[in-house]
This record gives C-alpha cells, sequence and structure tokens, in this order.
C-alpha cells in the first residue's frame, strides 16, 4: 500500500489527537495512576471517539489510508478497539474495516485485533489470539476458541505464532512494572 497525501488530512489530525489522548489515558489506568474521576473521564473519552468514528463511517465509510493516511487510519482503529461499551459499534466497524481491508485500503492485522475484540465483547471466544488481560501479577490470554489451530488462523492473517507474540508483549509489560495494586485491562498488543 503506498499512499500519498490524503484525502481528508483534517479528519487524520482529529483521528489522531483523539486515539492519542486515549492512549495516554490508557497507558496512567495500567499503570495504576487513575482516581474514580478520571477513570470515568476515560470512559467519557472513548464514548465520544465512538460517536465521532460513527458519524465518520457514515459520512465516509472506513477511513482507510486513502482517505487519512496510515497513521490515522490506525487511530481509527484504536478508536474502534475501544469502543467496548458499544458492542453493535464495534460489530459493524469490524465490517467496514474488513471490506476496506479487501480494497487494498487497511491492514488485515488491524481487522484481526478488531475481530477478535468484538468476540470478547460479546462473550465470545476470540479466533486470533489477539486480546490480552493484563493483571497486577502477569499476562492472561482472552478465551480463544480451538487454540491447538491458532497460529494456522494467525498465518492467514500475517500475525507471527501466538507463542512469539505471548514472549514480545511479556517483556513489554513485565508484572514488576505495575504496581500491585494495578486495575486488570483488557490489551490488544498481541501482534
Amino acid at each position: 500500500m503506498t499512499i500519498d497525501e490524503p484525502r481528508r488530512p483534517d479528519l487524520a489530525r482529529e483521528l489522531i489527537a483523539r486515539a492519542a489522548e486515549s492512549a495516554a489515558h490508557r497507558a496512567r489506568r495500567a499503570r495504576g495512576q487513575l482516581d474514580g474521576v478520571h477513570l470515568g473521564q476515560g470512559r467519557h473519552t472513548d464514548h465520544a471517539n465512538s460517536r465521532v468514528l460513527r458519524r465518520i463511517l457514515a459520512e465516509q465509510d472506513w477511513p482507510g489510508h486513502r482517505l487519512v493516511g496510515p497513521d490515522a487510519a490506525r487511530a481509527a482503529w484504536s478508536i474502534a478497539l475501544h469502543s467496548d461499551d458499544d458492542p453493535p459499534f464495534q460489530r459493524a466497524a469490524t465490517t467496514l474495516l474488513g471490506r476496506a481491508v479487501e480494497a487494498g485500503d487497511a491492514l488485515i492485522q488491524h481487522w484481526a485485533h478488531l475481530h477478535d475484540r468484538a468476540l470478547i465483547t460479546n462473550g465470545r471466544d476470540q479466533e486470533y489470539g489477539t486480546q490480552l488481560l493484563l493483571h497486577a501479577d502477569g499476562i492472561d490470554l482472552c478465551p480463544l476458541r480451538a487454540p491447538d489451530t491458532v497460529d494456522a488462523r494467525r498465518a492467514t492473517v500475517s500475525l507471527p505464532p501466538i507463542a512469539a507474540a505471548l514472549t514480545a508483549v511479556q517483556r513489554r509489560y513485565r508484572a514488576d512494572r505495575f504496581a500491585q495494586d494495578a486495575p486488570t485491562v483488557v490489551l490488544a498488543e498481541v501482534a
């Protein structure tokens, strides 16, 4: 995928800014640095971001590489990924992202992550092993359908074997980096 200038740099700037703010908030939450008020503000931010992305999807379809560029397309994916309080929207975003992948306008790895997240949000087992739970004492894989064939499924969406991905995430999120009373958070960082 080679992209020159995005057609909508205004949308690109908005998506990037919103996703960056949410990512910073999630990092503070993972480190246990937020009180109840700030946790609520983060949920409000995620909800507001979902509304903005919903508007963009209604007006433009999926904001892919051609429309907003790769960084903003990643930001849109991140916003959809963290729209856990709106499962129908998350499923719709997964469908639109899938169409963008088929059109060569988005990354299949993003689709796999969002697909897994939508499954977990809806109480189902994930397909590709991209969703994890971070606890104060370590990292656990969210429920996974047919674990014995996960590497074959991951290969179809250009993801590395699950063991390599888990090792990389464990290095990145060592338990000693977090306070013992840190909250459990869902990670979407397994690649």
